[in-house]
C-alpha cells in the first residue's frame, strides 16, 4: 500500500481516500494543498487499486473510493454516488527502440489475446512480443478489457503487475515488451503508439477520436457530507482542475464541456 497524507498534528478530522493508483497524482497533491488551506483536516490517500477503493468506500472504511473504471453491474446497487474528476487516455506503450509506431485496436486485441506473438507480424523486427498486463484489481485493466478486448480473453502467459509504475519500468527495460498505462504516466523511458491512426493526446480525447479513453471517478457512499464534500468540491475547482489535473497529465472534467462535448 502506498500512503500519503498530511502531517497535521492539530487536525481534528480525517478524510480517507482509497483506490486507483492512476488517480494518486491528483488525490495526493490535492490533499496536500487542501490541508494547507484547512489545517483542521487531514486527507489520507492510499493507492490499492480501483476495486479495493470501491469495496472500501462501500463498507464504510473509506470516505472516498477512487476508480479509473466504471462500476460493474454487481456494484451498481451499492448506493455509491459518482463524482467524475478527470478524463484520461490509456496509452499502449512499447520500448523506445521498437520501430512499430502505430497499431489498430484489433491488432492490440490480438496481441493481448496471444494471437499475434512476434513484432515481425506487425512490420517490426523478428522479436517475440513480451506481454505486460495489470492485475485484476486494476481499474486500468478493467477499462482496457472493456474497450479493447471485447469478448476476447487475455493471454494467461502475460506478466501481471500491480501498478502503473511497474508496467512502465518493465516495458522500458525489455525491447520486445508491450504494456498499457495512463497517458499521464508516459515519459521518455517508453513510447506511446498511435491507435487506429490517432495519437493519444488531450485534443484527441476531447474530440473523442482516440479510441482508448475513460473517465476517472471519486465515489462516495451516498451523498458526500462535511469535509468529504468540501474536499471533492476542491478537486473539482479550477484551482485543481487547471493545475494539478493538467500537471498530472490528465484532462479536466470541464474540457469536453468547453467544446460542447
Amino acid at each position: 500500500m502506498i500512503v500519503a497524507g498530511c502531517d497535521g498534528g492539530s487536525a481534528t478530522q480525517k478524510v480517507i481516500v482509497t483506490g486507483s493508483t492512476t488517480l494518486m497524482p491528483i488525490a495526493e497533491v490535492a490533499a496536500e494543498e487542501y490541508h494547507k488551506q484547512h489545517p483542521e483536516t487531514d486527507v489520507l490517500v492510499s493507492g490499492m487499486g480501483s476495486s479495493a477503493g470501491i469495496e472500501s468506500v462501500s463498507n464504510g472504511s473509506s470516505d472516498i473510493g477512487t476508480s479509473s473504471r466504471e462500476l460493474k453491474d454487481e456494484e451498481l446497487d451499492l448506493g455509491l454516488v459518482d463524482a467524475p474528476v478527470a478524463y484520461d487516455a490509456i496509452a499502449v506503450i512499447v520500448h523506445p527502440d521498437n520501430p512499430v509506431g502505430e497499431l489498430t485496436t484489433m491488432e492490440v486485441r490480438a496481441i493481448y489475446a496471444g494471437v499475434i506473438t512476434n513484432w515481425s507480424e506487425l512490420g517490426g523486427p523478428d522479436l517475440e512480443i513480451g506481454l505486460v498486463n495489470r492485475d485484476e484489481a486494476s481499474g486500468t485493466r478493467e477499462a482496457f478489457k472493456k474497450i479493447v478486448m471485447d469478448d476476447a480473453e487475455f493471454d494467461r502467459g502475460a506478466v501481471v503487475l500491480p501498478g502503473t509504475g511497474q508496467v512502465r519500468s518493465v516495458v522500458a527495460d525489455v525491447p520486445g515488451a508491450i504494456g498499457y498505462i495512463s497517458l499521464g504516466f508516459v515519459n521518455e523511458d517508453v513510447r506511446a503508439v498511435a491507435i487506429d491512426d490517432v495519437e493519444p493526446s488531450e485534443d484527441a480525447v476531447v474530440a473523442g477520436t482516440y479510441p482508448i479513453q475513460r473517465t476517472l471517478h471519486f465515489f462516495t457512499l451516498g451523498d458526500a457530507q462535511g469535509a468529504t464534500a468540501d474536499y471533492i468540491a476542491y478537486v473539482l475547482s479550477p484551482a485543481v482542475q487547471d493545475t494539478i489535473v493538467r500537471d498530472a497529465g490528465f484532462i479536466p472534467i470541464t474540457a469536453k464541456e468547453a467544446v460542447g462535448g
